[in-house]
C-alpha cells in the first residue's frame, strides 16, 4: 500500500511538472525574442557558474555581476535566479549604480593649480609690481617649466587689476631715479 502511494505521488508530481513546463513553453513562445534570449543567457550563465563551483569554490566576479544585472533588466528575473538570493542581485545592482554615478560625477576640466604655485604667483606679483600676468606666466614657463595661462595667473593673483592706461613706473619716477643715481 505504501509503495502504491509513493508511486502515485511521484506520478502526480511528474504530471504537474510536465503541465507547468508545457505552460511555460507556450508562454515563452509568445514572448519577445529579446526577453527570451536574455532569460536563456541568464540561466546559462548561472549554470556555468554552478559547474565552476563544483570543481572549486569561487566567488562571482565583477564581470558576472555586471552581466546578471544587465540581463535582469529584460525579464522578471526573480523566478530564474538560483545561485544567489534576490537581495544579493539587488545589492550588486545598487553598488554598480553607485560606481557609475561616482564615475559620472568626477570633476571635468583641468586640474587645480597647487598651493605652492599659487603662493609663488602671489610672491612674484608682490616682488615685481611692474610685471603683468603675461610676464609672470612667461617667467614660470621659462625658469620652472610651469605652463600657465595669463588668465590663470590673474585668477590667483590677489592684487587688484591695474587700470588699462596706468603704469606703476611713470616718466617722472624714472627721472627721479636717474637724478639720484647721478
Amino acid at each position: 500500500m505504501l509503495k502504491v502511494f509513493t508511486r502515485l505521488r511521484t506520478l502526480v508530481r511528474n504530471l504537474c511538472t510536465i503541465v507547468s513546463d508545457g505552460f511555460r513553453f507556450f508562454v515563452g513562445v509568445w514572448r519577445r525574442r529579446t526577453v527570451l534570449g536574455a532569460e536563456n543567457l541568464f540561466l546559462l550563465k548561472q549554470l556555468a557558474l554552478f559547474r565552476e563551483r563544483e570543481k572549486r569554490a569561487m566567488p562571482t566576479t565583477p564581470a558576472d555581476r555586471f552581466v546578471f544585472c544587465k540581463l535582469a533588466r529584460w525579464f522578471d528575473w526573480r523566478g530564474a535566479l538560483m545561485i544567489v538570493k534576490p537581495a544579493t542581485l539587488i545589492g550588486w545592482h545598487r553598488s554598480a549604480f553607485r560606481l557609475f554615478w561616482r564615475w559620472k560625477s568626477q570633476s571635468v576640466g583641468r586640474p587645480r593649480v597647487t598651493v605652492e604655485v599659487r603662493n609663488l604667483i602671489r610672491r612674484l606679483a608682490a616682488e615685481n609690481s611692474t610685471w603683468g600676468e603675461q610676464r609672470i606666466a612667461d617667467e614660470l614657463l621659462l625658469k620652472l617649466q610651469i605652463r600657465l595661462s595669463p588668465r590663470t595667473v590673474a585668477k590667483y593673483n590677489k592684487q587688484p587689476p591695474r587700470p588699462r592706461g596706468s603704469r606703476d613706473q611713470r616718466w617722472s619716477s624714472f627721472l627721479k631715479i636717474t637724478q639720484t643715481q647721478s
